[in-house]
């Protein structure tokens, strides 16, 4: 690997991992968000994140490692990881299986990693293949489902500010966990009836209050309640799931396939998200096998760049729920790409992921 730097531009340093046929380029850079982004646990301004790019042939490929802090990845340890990769091993970008094996014999975790490369393969394929991945996956982009707009833990203010921003969008998701959780829902309830579904990111501690907030939900034209409990309560978590009138669907429990099944036991669907499930290549399976289990399926994000979402998006033809929102809630975007349209996903037939980089 040869580091090289642009700092001259005011840019981060940039490093280049030359191996083959194939060239790895990446950057750190830091996503502004628009709004804090308040939690049941934590508050913060900005997500770190790792530009990918994968040349080959003269093609080039984008991905990206989102990296909130639960994840538990920094940029030195996604800079660590890619510098580490040997992509000498492969003579093309297709052998995604055996890229995949080769990633998780260097490692066990360093999975927003790990996505950004295989989101970099799998446009790059894409590309080379002259095709877009729902189509090669055989899905139709008709069937692509209206995407939530998430609306933080904050100030009646900001709250209300939100609910206008949102206003394109047919579905809110509500981020809970609080004291104020019912406040925030009635000012959302004052200003529009659009169906709302919440996130209360294991904020909720006793699971008879929680039933009581499900049933308060559902008679709020709720959809569904995502990881209502903490990871480490699945009995409880299973409980609530006999009684509630709401669909419970995992998040933070469910990483990677091997958890499927198990999610199974307590949940009525999973939250598949990229930089959890090392990419597009485990996401796809992962969708197949909640289907067969039949569980629901949503596809969610982290505050990412258009290079991320859209990647999730060529698999949202499969889902039930979409939360395909994090480039919206940046203000330093770098691609164009997936577009929601009268609160739709909508997906071009672009090759790849379907992104393009902005001019800046």
């Amino acid at each position: 690997m040869m580091p090289v730097s642009f700092s001259a531009w005011g840019e981060p340093t940039r490093y280049v991992n030359r191996a083959g046929r194939m060239t790895m380029r990446f950057f750190p850079y830091e996503l502004q968000l628009r709004h804090a982004f308040n939690l049941a646990r934590y508050q913060r301004t900005t997500t770190p994140d790792v530009q990918v790019e994968i040349e080959y042939e003269g093609v080039t490929g984008y991905g990206e490692a989102s990296m909130p802090p639960y994840l538990g990845e920094t940029v030195d340890s996604v800079v660590a990881f890619l510098s580490r990769l040997d992509l000498s091993r492969f003579s093309s970008p297709f052998a995604m299986e055996e890229i995949h094996e080769y990633m998780d014999s260097l490692s066990s975790g360093d999975r927003a990693a790990k996505a950004a490369v295989d989101i970099a393969l799998h446009d790059l394929s894409g590309k080379l293949m002259g095709q877009p991945w729902h189509k090669i996956w055989g899905l139709d982009k008709e069937k692509c489902p209206c995407t939530s707009f998430t609306i933080g833990i904050d100030t009646e203010e900001v709250v209300r500010q939100k609910v206008d921003e949102a206003s394109p969008y047919r579905v809110l998701k509500v981020k809970m966990g609080l004291d104020n959780d019912r406040e925030t829902v009635e000012i959302i309830r004052s200003m529009t009836d659009v169906p709302i579904c919440v996130d209360v990111n294991q904020g909720w501690t006793d699971r008879n209050q929680a039933l009581e907030m499900c049933h308060w939900l559902a008679e709020r034209n709720c959809l569904f309640v995502e990881q209502p409990m903490a990871v480490d309560r699945h009995d409880d978590t299973a409980w609530l799931r006999e009684r509630s009138p709401l669909p419970l669907i995992a998040d933070e429990a469910l990483q990677r396939i091997s958890d499927v099944r198990h999610i199974a036991e307590a949940y009525d669907g999973i939250n598949i998200k990229l930089m959890k499930s090392t990419g597009m290549h485990e996401a796809y399976k992962m969708a197949v096998l909640a289907r067969a289990l039949d569980l629901k399926v949503m596809l969610g994000c982290m505050t990412e760049t258009s290079c991320a979402v859209s990647a999730a998006a060529q698999l949202s033809p499969l889902a039930d729920y979409a939360d395909l929102d994090g480039n919206l809630l940046i203000s330093n975007d770098r691609f164009s790409g997936m577009k929601i349209v009268d609160g739709k996903i909508t997906l071009s037939d672009m090759p790849g992921i379907g992104v393009t980089p902005l001019q800046g």
